[in-house]
């Protein structure tokens, strides 16, 4: 029989975190340990026999960026919202993952190979090593820095959707997403990515969320160029996360206010050719655990009034969200969040949370999942093998598209 001391033993067992949830507790102090730490050892001490100047200014150097980027995040993004310490801040963490990444590949795998080629003694295979680690980082760190500031090229694929109608056939969709408008002001290249997305002649554009990192007040000019932006029947917006950090009513406000209709779990309809297309929209998954009145993500409630016979277009900021949207039977998410990864090889830890990084999947009889890997950027100023994108997606009728 159950006493009251065996419950309450039971309740304080499960209320005790894991040993792993205990452990993820120490990664913020740990990881920027790790991002600068491991590549001044490779760099510098191992094996290279550098003058001594040499290595004591490079070892001050990397233990100027491990103490400097920690505390400009922290004035950058949080209460005082400095843009300068941001921008600082988020730098400093793009050079350290990318000098991180190829000092641990570089420093296994090209000391290895020089090792079984015979090339040089230890001190040269060393000093090999740390030339190449800054050399590929400065290269693709001056790459990442231009491929993140671009207008994003168009992505156009076509995707089948069975139960579309043939009057809806050849319907334009334009997705845009992940803008994150923050502390480097990308007002001109704003205004040319709505540019850009006027060119494609849509019939439906799509934001998918994470407008901006800062309120609506703040990084009002920045996103004011969205009021441009044309197309033939509807432009639609959902939550992000990120909104959710920065006063997301006041985002929600602001979007109506530029034209677009936020799809706060509810749905509209769109006409073509004598058929019909309903577009849902959900609030991000974040919304609920926000303490925002009336936000939360309910797909039951966006889907309310629709006729269950109808195709359904659906945008859900994560696409984590499929797993609910494939129960309903809807025929295609639109989602953005991951950014395909942003900065090699960091899509391996998104997929950890995310069921896809990039691309079309298809996920169960009938629903697709279109994740866009973002127009815009968040935090660092680089992207590396995960270039950004405006899509196209041209809806056709007929037989399902096979996943990409």
């Amino acid at each position: 029989m159950e006493t009251s001391e065996t419950r309450s033993a039971g309740e304080a067992r499960k209320a005790r975190p894991s040993r792993l949830q205990r452990l993820m507790r120490y990664v913020p102090l740990i990881a920027p340990v790790l991002l600068w730490a491991v590549p001044c050892w490779v760099l510098l001490h191992t094996g290279q026999r550098w003058p001594l100047p040499v290595t004591l200014t490079g070892t001050a150097l990397f233990a100027l960026g491990l103490a400097a980027m920690p505390l400009a995040m922290v004035r950058g993004h949080g209460r005082r919202q400095r843009d300068g310490a941001a921008i600082v801040g988020d730098t400093l963490l793009g050079v350290s993952w990318v000098l991180f990444t190829w000092s641990v590949l570089l420093g296994v795998l090209l000391r290895l190979a020089l090792t079984v080629a015979g090339v040089g003694d230890g001190q040269g295979r060393a000093r090999i090593v740390t030339w190449a680690v800054l050399g590929v980082g400065a290269a693709l760190l001056t790459w990442g820095y231009a491929e993140a500031r671009r207008v994003p090229r168009v992505r156009r694929l076509d995707v089948r959707l069975p139960r579309l109608g043939a009057g809806l056939d050849g319907t334009r969709v334009v997705l845009i997403t992940d803008t994150h408008y923050g502390p480097l002001d990308r007002a001109r290249w704003s205004a040319r990515v709505c540019e850009t997305v006027n060119t494609l002649e849509a019939d439906l554009v799509c934001h998918t969320g994470d407008i901006a990192d800062g309120t609506a007040e703040r990084r009002r000019a920045q996103a004011a160029p969205l009021g441009t932006v044309r197309a033939v029947r509807a432009r639609v917006y959902v939550t992000g996360n990120h909104e959710y950090y920065s006063e997301a009513q006041g985002w929600v406000d602001l979007m109506d206010e530029l034209g677009w209709e936020p799809l706060r779990n509810r749905h509209l309809l769109l006409e073509r050719g004598g058929d019909t297309l309903v577009v849902a929209g959900v609030d991000d998954v974040t919304a609920e655990s926000s303490g925002l009145a009336g936000h939360g993500a309910h797909l039951a409630g966006a889907l309310d009034g629709a006729d269950p016979g109808l195709p359904v277009l659906l945008l859900a900021h994560q696409p984590k969200f499929i797993d609910r949207a494939a129960a309903h039977g809807i025929d295609l998410q639109l989602s953005g969040h991951t950014h395909g990864g942003q900065i090699w090889p960091f899509h391996h830890l998104v997929r950890i949370d995310q069921p896809t990084v990039a691309g079309l999947s298809r996920h169960g009889a009938r629903t697709l999942l279109y994740t866009s890997r973002g127009t815009g950027f968040w935090g660092p100023p680089f992207r590396v093998f995960a270039p950004s994108e405006i899509t196209l997606l041209v809806l056709r009728s007929g037989q399902p598209s096979a996943a990409s």
